[in-house]
């Protein structure tokens, strides 16, 4: 029996820590500057890409393996996990070395390894702990304030890690404040370049020690730590649960169609999201302000998940997704032309995309799948958002060589950061290209599996008869 319902969801402490975690793994300060983090370490965009198709491509390898061992030895051993992880590859790049080219791109791509182990390793893992949690006290309804809550504090976090890593990257800013502080030193970029991870680093000591604080939740609210872990489930018990829950996921339509719809919304956004700093050079945005754009994007994390809890209980999966459409199809649109300036306003909107896609899917999927195959249904999720992403960074990385002969052809005085974005300007067109083809596979996919279940498509999930 479930235990007694408490007032509000925030008085389990899975959920409270859940909510925690969420802000301290996801808020870094190099967010802001991600993408010329990189290229001011000294490498090229399309290494750049190469390294986040290695970070995407460990995570599809480990993504699944790690959910079915989440659901069988225990969803906080995989959390405790990945705080070292993240200690790990923060400090690789805090203390990586420059100079030499090939050393360091090897030291990025062990970074990007560890990264992909660590977001594989928390996903679905932290959200099944939280969920399950909520569910043996009877409150599993309140999931949608859960997550709305847990966006809230996410973008809070997002603002703070944007604005101040944005400032410390800028070393006029870091010279004005050391000059007040009275402090007799010169500051270059090669001083501020570290100072967004070692912050990062602050962020992945206190990640670690949240993750102790979780406990495995239990019907009877009986169990104890020790005995929780005194259960050793082997691991073919894991890859067992991995290969039926696959085959579950691609016999039950809707979840399927659920997840193919996510990862065509996140796959080419969350490129263009990665790359967001080289378009805001693009628009000719200085950088001290990518920060503030950061915050003021992050800020949409306090109205959209409202919005987006709204839209999931009263209007209809047709709808929500009609929804996401649009805003792809206008952000992709816009930011092609590269407006100066005013080229910020489509970006925004592609952005909002991610908030809306994260909400639906998490809420849809939770509702569909059981306690005990739900951290592998999730993981399968991330999986295929990540070989998504992978794909189209692979391919991108290629377009992009391919694109610069033709470009420097045209541009034979053009070198450094004006040869990078002339590049990136004539290559950004097959995003909304390869939207629109995505998109187009996806709706007759959808049709086709849901058979004369579709007509379900125009009702709330949450009174959907063929999804529950």
């Amino acid at each position: 029996m479930p235990q007694t319902i408490a007032a509000s969801p925030f008085t389990v402490t899975n959920v409270k820590l859940y909510v925690l975690f969420r802000i301290f793994f996801n808020a870094r300060f190099y967010y802001p500057i991600f993408t010329i983090l990189f290229i001011d370490f000294g490498l090229t965009v399309a290494q750049f890409s190469i390294l986040n198709s290695i970070w995407a491509a460990t995570i599809v390898l480990a993504e699944v393996p790690s959910g079915a061992l989440a659901d069988t030895i225990g969803r906080r051993k995989l959390l405790r996990l990945t705080g070292w992880l993240m200690i790990f590859e923060i400090s690789l790049l805090a203390f990586a070395p420059r100079g030499n080219a090939q050393l360091l791109f090897l030291i990025f791509s062990i970074n990007r390894i560890l990264s992909g182990l660590a977001e594989a390793a928390a996903s679905g893992a932290d959200e099944a702990l939280a969920y399950d949690s909520l569910k043996y006290n009877g409150m599993e309804n309140l999931w949608g304030s859960v997550l709305e809550s847990q966006m809230r504090w996410q973008s809070l976090g997002f603002v703070v890690a944007m604005t101040v890593g944005a400032a410390v990257y800028d070393p006029a800013i870091v010279q004005y404040a050391a000059n007040w502080l009275g402090i007799e030193t010169t500051i270059t970029q090669d001083v501020t370049l570290r100072i967004p991870l070692f912050l990062t680093l602050v962020m992945a000591v206190v990640t670690l020690f949240i993750t102790h604080r979780f406990k495995e939740p239990r019907p009877n609210g009986n169990a104890t730590h020790k005995e929780a872990d005194s259960k050793q489930p082997s691991l073919s018990q894991a890859f067992h649960l991995t290969f039926d829950t696959g085959r579950w996921i691609l016999k039950t339509h809707w979840v399927l169609v659920i997840i193919t719809a996510g990862f065509v919304f996140d796959g080419i956004a969350r490129v263009v999201v990665t790359l967001s700093s080289q378009y805001y050079r693009v628009i000719e945005l200085p950088e001290a302000s990518y920060g503030l754009i950061g915050a003021g994007i992050a800020l949409l994390g306090l109205v959209i998940p409202k919005i987006a809890r709204r839209l999931s209980d009263i209007r209809s999966i047709r709808y929500n997704f009609g929804l996401m459409v649009l805003l792809s199809i206008i952000g992709l649109a816009g930011m092609n032309l590269f407006i100066p300036y005013s080229g910020i306003i489509p970006a925004v909107i592609l952005f909002s995309l991610m908030y809306f896609n994260g909400f639906f899917i998490s809420d849809y999927l939770n509702r569909m799948t059981e306690s005990s195959r739900r951290a592998t249904v999730l993981s399968f999720k991330g999986l295929s958002y990540n070989l998504a992403y992978g794909v189209l960074g692979i391919l991108y990385s290629i377009l992009l060589a391919a694109t610069r002969p033709g470009v420097e052809k045209l541009n034979p005085g053009a070198t450094g950061d004006l040869m990078e974005n002339l590049v990136f300007v004539k290559s950004f067109i097959w995003f909304p290209i390869t939207l629109l083809v995505a998109l187009t596979l996806f709706v007759c996919f959808a049709l086709w599996r849901l058979g004369r279940e579709r007509r379900f498509l125009n009702q709330p999930v949450k009174n959907n008869p063929a999804v529950l």
